[in-house]
Protein backbone atom coordinates (compact mmCIF):
# COMPACT_ATOMS: atom_id res chain seq x y z
CA UNK A 1 0.00 0.00 0.00
CA UNK A 2 2.53 2.57 0.66
CA UNK A 3 4.46 1.75 -2.26
CA UNK A 4 1.41 2.39 -4.83
CA UNK A 5 0.07 5.42 -2.76
CA UNK A 6 2.89 6.79 -0.99
CA UNK A 7 3.65 6.74 3.40
CA UNK A 8 0.31 7.92 4.04
CA UNK A 9 -1.53 5.12 2.61
CA UNK A 10 -3.14 3.26 5.69
CA UNK A 11 -1.94 -0.80 6.29
CA UNK A 12 -4.57 -3.21 6.46
CA UNK A 13 -5.10 -6.55 7.85
CA UNK A 14 -5.35 -9.43 4.36
CA UNK A 15 -5.65 -12.35 6.90
CA UNK A 16 -7.90 -14.37 4.53
CA UNK A 17 -7.45 -12.37 1.38
CA UNK A 18 -3.95 -12.05 0.66
CA UNK A 19 -3.21 -13.45 -2.56
CA UNK A 20 -6.02 -12.17 -4.70
CA UNK A 21 -5.73 -8.40 -2.76
CA UNK A 22 -1.96 -7.90 -2.77
CA UNK A 23 -1.79 -9.10 -6.47
CA UNK A 24 -4.40 -6.47 -7.41
CA UNK A 25 -2.88 -3.81 -5.03
CA UNK A 26 0.80 -5.02 -6.95
CA UNK A 27 0.05 -5.47 -10.43
CA UNK A 28 1.65 -3.57 -13.28
CA UNK A 29 0.67 -3.64 -17.12
CA UNK A 30 2.96 -6.02 -18.91
CA UNK A 31 4.54 -5.28 -22.49
CA UNK A 32 7.61 -7.61 -22.57
CA UNK A 33 6.43 -11.43 -23.27
CA UNK A 34 8.33 -14.58 -23.36
CA UNK A 35 7.27 -17.16 -26.30
CA UNK A 36 5.33 -19.73 -24.23
CA UNK A 37 1.49 -20.38 -25.59
CA UNK A 38 -1.15 -19.70 -23.93
CA UNK A 39 -3.76 -22.33 -24.10
CA UNK A 40 -6.87 -21.47 -25.77
CA UNK A 41 -9.22 -22.66 -23.49
CA UNK A 42 -7.28 -20.96 -20.84
CA UNK A 43 -7.88 -18.01 -22.66
CA UNK A 44 -11.61 -19.09 -23.05
CA UNK A 45 -12.20 -19.70 -19.54
CA UNK A 46 -10.74 -16.01 -18.86
CA UNK A 47 -13.31 -14.59 -20.99
CA UNK A 48 -15.98 -16.85 -18.94
CA UNK A 49 -14.80 -15.37 -16.18
CA UNK A 50 -14.79 -11.96 -17.53
CA UNK A 51 -18.34 -11.81 -18.58
CA UNK A 52 -19.34 -12.86 -15.54
CA UNK A 53 -18.58 -9.76 -14.01
CA UNK A 54 -21.19 -7.01 -13.26
CA UNK A 55 -23.24 -5.49 -15.91
CA UNK A 56 -26.00 -2.33 -16.05
CA UNK A 57 -29.16 -4.09 -15.81
CA UNK A 58 -27.98 -7.24 -16.95
CA UNK A 59 -28.01 -5.87 -20.08
CA UNK A 60 -24.49 -7.89 -20.72
CA UNK A 61 -23.48 -5.03 -23.67
CA UNK A 62 -20.08 -6.27 -24.12
CA UNK A 63 -18.41 -8.59 -26.45
CA UNK A 64 -14.60 -10.16 -26.70
CA UNK A 65 -13.05 -10.64 -29.94
CA UNK A 66 -9.90 -13.31 -29.64
CA UNK A 67 -7.57 -12.64 -32.92
CA UNK A 68 -5.87 -15.86 -33.77
CA UNK A 69 -5.83 -15.17 -37.10
CA UNK A 70 -2.14 -14.30 -38.00
CA UNK A 71 -3.29 -12.10 -40.53
CA UNK A 72 -5.57 -10.28 -38.60
CA UNK A 73 -3.05 -9.64 -35.63
CA UNK A 74 -0.54 -8.43 -37.79
CA UNK A 75 -3.41 -6.04 -39.24
CA UNK A 76 -4.09 -5.22 -35.68
CA UNK A 77 -0.48 -4.29 -34.92
CA UNK A 78 0.10 -2.34 -38.03
CA UNK A 79 -2.81 -0.14 -36.80
CA UNK A 80 -1.90 0.37 -33.43
CA UNK A 81 2.02 1.02 -34.90
CA UNK A 82 3.08 3.94 -32.13
CA UNK A 83 2.69 1.08 -29.62
CA UNK A 84 5.83 -1.04 -30.84
CA UNK A 85 5.80 -3.44 -28.15
CA UNK A 86 2.12 -5.20 -29.39
CA UNK A 87 4.07 -6.60 -31.99
CA UNK A 88 5.91 -9.09 -29.60
CA UNK A 89 2.07 -10.02 -27.87
CA UNK A 90 1.41 -13.67 -27.95
CA UNK A 91 -2.18 -12.75 -27.65
CA UNK A 92 -4.21 -10.06 -28.86
CA UNK A 93 -7.82 -9.61 -27.41
CA UNK A 94 -10.37 -6.71 -28.02
CA UNK A 95 -12.96 -5.57 -25.94
CA UNK A 96 -16.17 -4.27 -27.33
CA UNK A 97 -19.21 -2.34 -26.39
CA UNK A 98 -22.74 -3.90 -27.74
CA UNK A 99 -25.76 -2.30 -27.93
CA UNK A 100 -26.70 -3.92 -30.89
CA UNK A 101 -28.06 -7.25 -29.57
CA UNK A 102 -30.53 -4.93 -27.51
CA UNK A 103 -31.99 -3.35 -30.25
CA UNK A 104 -32.26 -6.62 -31.58
CA UNK A 105 -34.78 -7.58 -28.88
CA UNK A 106 -36.36 -4.73 -29.14
CA UNK A 107 -37.59 -5.63 -32.89
CA UNK A 108 -37.94 -9.12 -31.31
CA UNK A 109 -39.87 -8.74 -29.07
CA UNK A 110 -42.31 -5.82 -30.89
CA UNK A 111 -41.30 -2.75 -27.71
CA UNK A 112 -39.74 0.76 -28.88
CA UNK A 113 -36.20 1.93 -28.74
CA UNK A 114 -36.95 4.58 -26.79
CA UNK A 115 -33.52 5.14 -25.26
CA UNK A 116 -31.89 6.22 -28.33
CA UNK A 117 -29.22 8.61 -26.54
CA UNK A 118 -25.66 9.43 -25.26
CA UNK A 119 -26.45 6.43 -22.28
CA UNK A 120 -27.48 4.08 -24.64
CA UNK A 121 -23.47 4.88 -25.88
CA UNK A 122 -22.20 5.21 -22.35
CA UNK A 123 -23.80 1.68 -20.54
CA UNK A 124 -21.70 -0.37 -23.76
CA UNK A 125 -18.66 1.49 -23.26
CA UNK A 126 -18.68 0.90 -19.36
CA UNK A 127 -20.13 -2.43 -20.01
CA UNK A 128 -16.78 -2.94 -21.71
CA UNK A 129 -14.34 -1.90 -19.24
CA UNK A 130 -15.72 -3.46 -16.44
CA UNK A 131 -15.62 -6.85 -18.56
CA UNK A 132 -11.64 -5.84 -19.52
CA UNK A 133 -10.57 -5.26 -15.39
CA UNK A 134 -12.27 -8.31 -14.52
CA UNK A 135 -10.24 -10.06 -17.58
CA UNK A 136 -6.93 -8.37 -16.42
CA UNK A 137 -7.62 -9.99 -13.08
CA UNK A 138 -8.60 -13.34 -13.78
CA UNK A 139 -5.21 -13.32 -16.08
CA UNK A 140 -2.75 -12.17 -13.83
CA UNK A 141 -4.24 -14.45 -10.62
CA UNK A 142 -3.10 -17.33 -12.56
CA UNK A 143 0.34 -16.00 -14.14
CA UNK A 144 -0.26 -14.01 -16.84
CA UNK A 145 0.71 -10.51 -17.94
CA UNK A 146 -1.54 -8.00 -19.64
CA UNK A 147 -1.31 -4.74 -21.12
CA UNK A 148 -4.99 -2.97 -22.47
CA UNK A 149 -4.34 -1.03 -25.75
CA UNK A 150 -6.41 2.03 -25.66
CA UNK A 151 -4.83 3.08 -29.14
CA UNK A 152 -7.09 0.70 -30.99
CA UNK A 153 -9.53 3.72 -30.55
CA UNK A 154 -6.68 6.14 -32.71
CA UNK A 155 -8.14 4.05 -35.38
CA UNK A 156 -11.36 3.33 -34.58
CA UNK A 157 -13.04 3.05 -38.18
CA UNK A 158 -10.59 0.82 -39.50
CA UNK A 159 -10.19 -1.50 -36.36
CA UNK A 160 -13.79 -1.76 -36.86
CA UNK A 161 -13.14 -2.42 -40.30
CA UNK A 162 -10.88 -5.24 -39.44
CA UNK A 163 -13.16 -6.94 -37.12
CA UNK A 164 -16.81 -6.43 -38.96
CA UNK A 165 -18.08 -4.60 -36.40
CA UNK A 166 -22.08 -3.73 -37.43
CA UNK A 167 -23.64 -0.76 -36.50
CA UNK A 168 -23.82 -0.21 -32.47
CA UNK A 169 -20.51 -2.40 -31.81
CA UNK A 170 -17.73 -0.33 -31.33
CA UNK A 171 -13.91 -0.86 -29.82
CA UNK A 172 -13.04 0.08 -26.66
CA UNK A 173 -9.91 -1.19 -26.16
CA UNK A 174 -7.55 -4.17 -27.08
CA UNK A 175 -5.78 -6.20 -24.65
CA UNK A 176 -1.74 -7.98 -25.07
CA UNK A 177 -1.92 -11.33 -22.92
CA UNK A 178 1.29 -13.89 -22.02
CA UNK A 179 3.13 -15.36 -20.28
CA UNK A 180 5.34 -11.88 -18.52
CA UNK A 181 8.99 -11.87 -18.96
CA UNK A 182 10.80 -11.93 -15.43
CA UNK A 183 10.49 -7.96 -14.15
CA UNK A 184 8.11 -6.95 -17.14
CA UNK A 185 5.45 -6.04 -14.80
CA UNK A 186 6.69 -2.60 -13.41
CA UNK A 187 3.85 -1.30 -10.45
CA UNK A 188 3.17 2.33 -10.98
CA UNK A 189 2.85 4.62 -7.80
CA UNK A 190 -0.65 6.23 -7.93
CA UNK A 191 -1.84 9.55 -6.74
CA UNK A 192 -2.63 9.39 -2.78
CA UNK A 193 -5.55 7.99 -1.31
CA UNK A 194 -6.56 11.75 0.10
CA UNK A 195 -6.88 12.62 -3.23
CA UNK A 196 -8.67 10.40 -5.01
CA UNK A 197 -10.59 8.58 -2.23
CA UNK A 198 -13.69 10.77 -0.81
CA UNK A 199 -16.24 10.84 1.90
CA UNK A 200 -19.35 12.07 1.78
CA UNK A 201 -18.63 15.30 -0.73
CA UNK A 202 -16.04 15.74 -3.45
CA UNK A 203 -13.04 17.48 -1.79
CA UNK A 204 -9.29 18.67 -3.47
CA UNK A 205 -8.19 20.49 -1.10
CA UNK A 206 -3.94 19.90 -0.87
CA UNK A 207 -4.35 18.73 -4.33
CA UNK A 208 -1.86 21.11 -5.95
CA UNK A 209 0.98 20.40 -3.32
CA UNK A 210 0.09 16.31 -3.06
CA UNK A 211 0.15 16.51 -6.85
CA UNK A 212 4.07 18.33 -6.16
CA UNK A 213 5.14 15.54 -3.56
CA UNK A 214 3.57 12.82 -6.25
CA UNK A 215 5.63 13.77 -8.87
CA UNK A 216 8.72 14.11 -6.63
CA UNK A 217 8.15 10.65 -5.08
CA UNK A 218 7.76 8.87 -8.70
CA UNK A 219 10.20 10.85 -10.12
CA UNK A 220 12.73 9.43 -7.84
CA UNK A 221 11.41 6.01 -7.69
CA UNK A 222 10.19 5.16 -11.21
CA UNK A 223 11.73 7.64 -13.51
CA UNK A 224 10.43 7.92 -17.45
CA UNK A 225 12.81 6.66 -19.59
CA UNK A 226 12.53 9.30 -21.97
CA UNK A 227 10.21 12.79 -22.08
CA UNK A 228 7.09 13.03 -24.21
CA UNK A 229 6.57 15.84 -27.16
CA UNK A 230 10.43 16.92 -26.47
CA UNK A 231 9.89 18.31 -30.44
CA UNK A 232 6.62 20.52 -29.34
CA UNK A 233 7.51 21.40 -25.56
CA UNK A 234 11.31 21.13 -25.06
CA UNK A 235 13.49 19.04 -22.72
CA UNK A 236 12.48 19.78 -19.54
CA UNK A 237 14.73 19.95 -16.38
CA UNK A 238 12.27 18.17 -14.34
CA UNK A 239 10.57 15.35 -15.33
CA UNK A 240 7.71 13.81 -13.30
CA UNK A 241 4.06 12.50 -13.92
CA UNK A 242 2.13 15.89 -14.12
CA UNK A 243 4.40 16.77 -17.66
CA UNK A 244 4.41 13.73 -18.63
CA UNK A 245 -0.14 13.75 -18.80
CA UNK A 246 0.06 17.58 -19.35
CA UNK A 247 2.00 17.07 -22.71
CA UNK A 248 0.19 13.90 -23.45
CA UNK A 249 -3.48 15.99 -23.69
CA UNK A 250 -1.65 19.21 -24.53
CA UNK A 251 -1.65 17.76 -28.18
CA UNK A 252 -4.65 16.35 -30.41
CA UNK A 253 -5.70 12.81 -30.05
CA UNK A 254 -8.71 11.02 -31.26
CA UNK A 255 -10.75 14.04 -32.73
CA UNK A 256 -12.78 11.97 -34.52
CA UNK A 257 -13.43 9.58 -32.22
CA UNK A 258 -17.11 11.25 -31.89
CA UNK A 259 -17.94 11.03 -35.73
CA UNK A 260 -16.93 6.90 -35.57
CA UNK A 261 -19.29 6.75 -32.75
CA UNK A 262 -22.20 8.68 -35.00
CA UNK A 263 -21.36 6.59 -38.03
CA UNK A 264 -22.09 3.41 -36.13
CA UNK A 265 -25.61 4.77 -35.46
CA UNK A 266 -25.74 6.00 -31.44
CA UNK A 267 -27.22 9.55 -31.10
CA UNK A 268 -24.70 11.05 -28.47
CA UNK A 269 -27.44 14.20 -27.73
Amino acid sequence: MQERYGPEAPAFDLTGAEAVLEGMLRRGSCRAFTDAPVDPGLIELLCATALASPTKSDLQQRDIIVLRDPGLRQQLCDLVAGQAWVQGAPNLLVFCGNNRRQRRLHALRGHPFANDHLDAFFNAAVDAGIALSAFVTAAEAVGLGCCPISAVRNEAAAVSDLLGLPDHVFPVAGLALGVPVEGAQPMSMRLPLTQTVHVDRYNEDGLDAAIADYDQRRAAAQPYAQQRGVAAFGQAETYGWSEDKTRQYALPERETFGEFVRSKGFDLG
